[in-house]
């Protein structure tokens, strides 16, 4: 990614400020669409739309699906339909021009695709709006060579040419039967050492790897992957040959899905980023704050029906920290290890006991190891008589376990009624954790207190 220094952006806000045309154009022409898109970054709206106009139809729509979201749809609620459709949609392969298509209002989609001069185009779009956007038919494009099995060499040499004139990439060569059902690929070697070969069916490589429409994408990247794949094909229930998924627009989505994750996983609500007003960030944060104090006035509640025990015995109130934060700490680690699984496919549903039993085993040897020590510096610094020293340690080895087994089975739940496992490794585990350890804290202080009373 190219870094724009202060001299070279106040050069061109200068140029945009005197609409010199000429000397914008030489500034852009030999810019990557990526680096012009995060250029846009560094300038206001007006300033960029001013840029993006100078744009040819390619390379102004390379640039629009580079920017981000946000500034993307920012400038789209400035063009009309109809220069939509004709200078972007027109120079975008069909699983960019959904993305773009699907930032827009509904009532400007239908009139943007009225517009597509393709007709053939325009019909691929709309079919694939149908797909929902986190399965393969979402995601996947419908721009491919495709080959017949019973096609000569000769004769598929001729229709590669013709189909490749509109392509930008060329990944791999699909072989289709009569029926449209993928049969195989065709290896570009083959092309080249067997010329003369009767029927492509002879010397096509047989049983692809390839998904189906209704394909999750998180299933879909672990394929990716797994096969180290550049492309992949898309079939129907009845495996014909749809579209195919490149691994750059799997990538974008593993990038996205991970940030959304992350954002979870910290407490945010909704999508936000550095650059969001005080109130788009406030309205993302503050949720899981409010959850928060509603978890600190339900530990206050807790603690203050103990009054007396801290009173009785002080040296309670120094271990308040260590256990909620000990079982904090343990229940996003042990979501945390599941969602990870989840996500790469390590782990199934179907191993939801054999998981929850490993860490029920892990949460006894972890809570016996923290126990002991904690017991052994109480033994000195307390005394081994105190109640305080008995209760902390056994305190910890509760929370460890009850951590362990909630941290896993909450986002196992979640995965199962189809809700992003993501959210349980985030202040739920931890203000939930926080409130059950510190009543299991306090219960056992104060029946180890009567009993040594």
């Amino acid at each position: 990614m190219k870094e724009f220094d202060e001299d070279f952006l106040e050069k061109i806000k200068k140029i945009i400020e005197a609409h010199d045309e000429a000397a914008a154009r030489r500034e852009l022409e030999e810019m990557h669409p990526a680096d012009i898109a995060e250029l846009y970054q560094d300038l206001d709206l007006s300033q960029a739309e001013y840029l993006y106009r100078l744009l040819d139809g390619d390379k102004a729509a390379d640039v629009l699906m580079e920017l981000d979201e946000d500034d993307r749809r920012k400038l789209l609620s400035d063009m009309d339909p109809e220069e939509i459709a004709r200078l972007y949609i027109d120079h975008l392969d069909t699983d960019d021009a959904v993305d773009l298509i699907q930032d827009l209002d509904k009532e400007d989609r239908d009139e943007v695709l009225s517009h597509i001069d393709d007709v053939e185009q325009a019909g691929d779009i709309i079919d694939l709006l149908k797909y929902d956007e986190d399965t393969a038919g979402g995601l996947m494009g419908t721009e491919m060579l495709v080959v017949n099995e019973n096609w000569s060499m000769p004769e598929c040499i001729k229709q590669l040419r013709m189909q490749a004139e509109d392509m930008d990439e060329v990944y791999y060569v699909y072989v289709v039967d009569n029926d449209d059902r993928l049969r195989g690929t065709l290896p570009l070697k083959k092309l080249i050492t067997h010329p003369s070969v009767s029927k492509i069916k002879n010397v096509m490589e047989t049983d692809p790897v390839a998904v189906k429409t209704d394909m999750p994408l998180d299933e879909v990247a672990i394929d990716f992957e797994k096969y180290d794949l550049v492309a992949m094909p898309v079939v129907d229930s009845i495996g014909r040959l749809v579209g195919h998924i490149t691994v750059d627009d799997v990538m974008d989505r593993v990038r996205e899905s991970s940030e959304r994750d992350y954002q979870l996983a910290s407490g945010l609500s909704q999508d936000v980023e550095s650059d969001d007003t005080i109130w788009q960030q406030t309205r993302a944060r503050l949720p899981w704050l409010l959850i928060g104090i509603l978890g600190g006035i339900g530990n206050s509640l807790i603690l203050g029906n103990f009054e007396q025990g801290f009173a009785t015995n002080p040296a309670m109130a120094l271990f308040i920290p260590m256990i909620g934060g000990t079982g904090g700490n343990v229940g996003i680690q042990s979501s945390a290890i599941v969602v990870q699984g989840l996500a790469n496919g390590s782990l199934d549903l179907k191993d939801t006991g054999k998981q929850l039993f490993k860490e029920v085993g892990v949460g006894v040897v972890n809570g016996l190891i923290i126990s002991l020590i904690v017991f052994l510096y109480n033994v000195f610094s307390l005394s081994p008589w105190n109640p305080t020293t008995l209760a902390v340690s056994l305190s910890l080895m509760a929370v460890v376990l009850f951590a362990s087994i909630f941290g896993t089975f909450v986002p196992l739940t979640l995965e199962r009624f189809k809700i992003d496992p993501a959210l349980a490794t985030g202040p739920f585990i931890s203000i939930t954790n926080d409130i059950i350890g510190m009543l299991i804290y306090m219960l056992i202080s104060a029946a180890l207190m009567n009993a040594f009373a």
